[in-house]
């Protein structure tokens, strides 16, 4: 039979609207039954899911997946890499600031006519800052997922260029692809792109396409919605923060936030055996990202060890393992 913690992770994803995570959960009640001597019971929840899934799985074709666009042809085929999100605000684990920030987002993009006629534009910019692993990259995918968009992922490596001139022509493309074709647009870890101007070793070409850039964003007045990303806010020049509708501040985890991560990652594995003080302490100063590969590093563990559950000393070995990783 279920878990109390599996329980809960049932009705939570299935609030939430997690499909995938709900299914994942029933399966593995389901294999708990099998095991503990209820195999007609297994067999008929595992039938369910199955039947359940098919059958979303065809609502999903004929009407929740984006609608696939002609891929980028060209020149745009090698400075945008297309991909169609899945993801939900579901999937999201963060500060309950960037949440509402990114919330906020949605709602003005899904009435934009409303506030149109009211003479208003929704937010369609935004510059997330944070440390690595917090999960900037990752909203944009849920955004697009959210609002059902493609996401257009910007390759810096290809736009930079060092040859005078092209890399502005190269940015006004992608401006024009921006204002022709709603969608998401990433441009991650900008500070490639949008360095200090009164750096001392910078050249006139940088600046340059810094000067173009930002008349582009300042410019900018399609129906897509623009994305930048950056570990290292200090190193972007100050006009960048005022051309971003939203300025949006990823911090790592608070122990909360953490024990959620763990939560998330773990939940078809239960945790309520879990000692959290201590993996709270070993938690500390970890990303979103690094505890969450700290978790399946733990999982990963269980299973092939055969034993019945995550253990706390296994997950603080994990933690402290991806501590020695980071130096930290």
């Amino acid at each position: 039979m279920a878990t109390a913690d599996q329980v809960k992770a049932l009705v939570r994803s299935h609030a939430e609207g997690d499909d995938s995570h709900f299914y994942a959960v029933a399966m593995q009640v389901a294999a708990r039954a099998a095991k503990s001597g209820q195999s007609r019971f297994a067999q008929e929840l595992r039938d369910l899911v199955d039947e359940a899934k098919s059958a979303s799985q065809k609502t999903t074709a004929r009407s929740l997946r984006p609608v696939p666009m002609t891929q980028p042809r060209g020149d745009l085929a090698g400075l945008l890499a297309v991909s169609y999100p899945d993801r939900r605000m579901s999937d999201l684990v963060v500060d309950p600031s960037v949440r509402t920030a990114l919330e906020r987002v949605l709602t003005e993009q899904r009435q934009r006519d409303r506030l149109q006629e009211h003479g208003f534009e929704p937010l369609h910019s935004l510059l997330l800052i944070g440390s690595p692993g917090t999960g900037k990259t990752l909203s944009a995918s849920v955004l697009a997922g959210e609002l059902r968009l493609p996401l257009f992922v910007i390759r810096l490596e290809v736009l930079i260029t060092k040859f005078l001139g092209e890399t502005a022509s190269k940015l006004r493309l992608i401006f024009d692809a921006i204002a022709e074709t709603r969608g998401v647009y990433l441009f991650d870890e900008v500070d490639a792109l949008a360095g200090d101007r009164s750096a001392t070793n910078d050249v006139g070409e940088i600046r340059r396409v810094l000067n173009s850039f930002l008349q582009f964003l300042e410019h900018d007045a399609s129906p897509s919605l623009l994305i930048a990303t950056t570990n290292h806010p200090h190193l972007l020049d100050r006009a960048m923060f005022r051309r971003f509708g939203a300025v949006i501040e990823y911090p790592l985890p608070t122990p909360d936030i953490a024990r959620a991560v763990v939560r998330n990652r773990l939940a078809s594995f239960g945790t309520r055996a879990l000692r959290w003080s201590q993996i709270d302490e070993a938690a500390a100063g970890l990303s979103h990202a690094e505890i969450t590969l700290a978790c399946e590093n733990a999982a990963k563990l269980s299973i092939l060890t055969g034993s019945s559950g995550v253990t706390s000393a296994a997950l603080v070995a994990a933690l402290q393992d991806r501590k020695t990783a980071c130096g930290r």
